[in-house]
């Protein structure tokens, strides 16, 4: 009686401890982060789970009492299923480490990742009966450090000076790459009055919707970047189909299919317009707390992008103008050594032709004048010779009055050489000779 009944209590011990192991496991797991769920049978039926489970595959689906596979058809194709199998079937336990799994399907679907284990049940025999789904979503983790090490290139791309457009359309991809939802990324940049918006970097938006909003005005009521940029803080529009903002461009977007679209304006240090960023939905959508930091930090890094590309351009011109100006004074330097040069030159002939004329004055002062004009052409005169007038060629010739003053006005080389008469003195203080008749 006593070996019966210490018989079947040591048969029960066993089925009692894994009982309450399991529902030490509910109990630990029910208010915890981490996912846990207790999963019966070779068709993985799912008995109990935590709330924290229901919340990462979607609260629409919590619900005990199917088969894994049914709740979750997702997972097939992800090998997931497969992996339970491979647990059931060896009872080995399986452990995986930042593992991606894709939640739901369609437009609802999410990248998410998880640390998880497999563990088997076994029954009193020993064999496997179930396996428990403890895990922790590093969803948050993982999208931390590839934002980071996303931040981190962005930086390096703007601290090497990299084109504008390189780095803005390398920031609306890391963003698309890492949100959790479908977004399309668009960045425009304020002109120097800060009145229109021109086209920075839209990677996956239409080409045509990106030519149609490029050089918008900054407005109230322009969409929601030329309002965002007009106010100077973020504007969200969760629903592009009603929201007034956009009945200028409401046909546009639904063209290019976009139905949500949260802009935030970037500004520079002083506070000045630098763009906007803009995060755009295909479906109706009010952004989470995580969505407006993720947008506040990459205004952040578009604006240290922005600036860092205006200082370099107002670098640029500013050597540019240097340049242009010590090209002038180069010039100017060249003009006046040309003008100095002439100037010596002029200076140097003329003394040549001053003294080449000197010389023939005192040549031909030393030749006896003729008694009459020698001035007065085919008909002769025969007035006295009272002038010397002479050329800077050397050639001379005396003439009366009448005739030399001929010659010197016009012969524009001709001058007075008689100076033994007192050259163009006595010319100049003749006395007229008395008329007659």
């Amino acid at each position: 009686m006593t070996a019966a009944s210490g018989s079947r209590q040591g048969t029960a011990l066993p089925r009692v401890a894994g009982q309450a192991a399991e529902e030490d496991l509910r109990v630990l797991f029910g208010q915890s982060i981490a996912v846990f769920a207790s999963l019966a049978g070779p068709v993985h039926l799912v008995e109990a789970a935590n709330p924290a489970f229901f919340a990462a595959i979607g609260e629409d689906r919590a619900r005990t009492g199917v088969p894994l596979a049914e709740l979750m058809p997702e997972l097939a194709d992800q090998g997931f299923i497969a992996l339970l199998d491979q647990v059931h079937r060896t009872g080995e336990p399986y452990t995986g480490r930042d593992v991606r799994i894709v939640l739901g399907a369609g437009p609802h679907a999410r990248e998410a990742f998880f640390d998880f284990t497999y563990e088997p049940r076994r029954d009193e025999a020993g064999e496997v009966v179930g396996i428990t789904v403890i895990g922790v979503e590093t969803t948050q983790v993982k999208h931390a450090q590839l934002l980071m090490a996303e931040h981190r290139a962005l930086l390096e791309q703007i601290a090497r000076q990299a084109p504008l457009s390189e780095v803005l359309d390398g920031m609306a991809r890391c963003i698309e790459d890492l949100a959790p939802q479908e977004v399309l990324v668009s960045v425009l940049l304020a002109d120097a009055e800060g009145r229109h918006l021109l086209h920075g970097a839209a990677p996956s938006l239409p080409a045509f919707y990106n030519e149609a909003i490029d050089g918008i005005a900054t407005g109230e009521g322009v969409g929601s970047c030329g309002t965002a940029a007009h106010r100077g803080e973020p504007v969200v529009v969760t629903d592009i189909g009603t929201d007034p903002f956009w009945d200028d461009f409401r046909e546009l977007a639904d063209r290019a299919g976009l139905a949500a679209c949260w802009s935030t304006p970037i500004l520079a240090r002083d506070g000045s317009l630098l763009g906007t960023f803009a995060m755009y939905h295909r479906v109706p959508r009010a952004p989470q707390e995580s969505d407006l930091a993720l947008a506040r930090v990459f205004a952040g890094t578009a604006a240290l992008a922005i600036e860092r590309h205006h200082d370099e351009l107002a670098r640029r011109d500013a050597e540019t103008r240097a340049e242009a100006a010590r090209a002038d004074l180069a010039e100017a330097v060249r003009a006046e050594q040309k003008l100095r040069a002439d100037a010596e030159h002029r200076a140097v002939a003329a003394a040549e032709l001053a003294e080449r004329m000197r010389a023939a004055a005192t040549e031909q002062a030393a030749v006896p004048h003729p008694e009459h004009c020698q001035l007065g052409g085919a008909d002769g005169c025969a007035a006295p010779a009272e002038l010397k007038v002479a050329d800077a060629w050397g050639d001379a010739a005396w003439g009366c009055h009448d005739h030399a003053e001929e010659a010197l006005l016009n012969v524009r080389s001709a001058f007075i050489a008689s100076e033994e008469l007192g050259g163009l003195a006595a010319y100049v203080n003749r006395r007229p000779a008395p008329r007659t008749g």
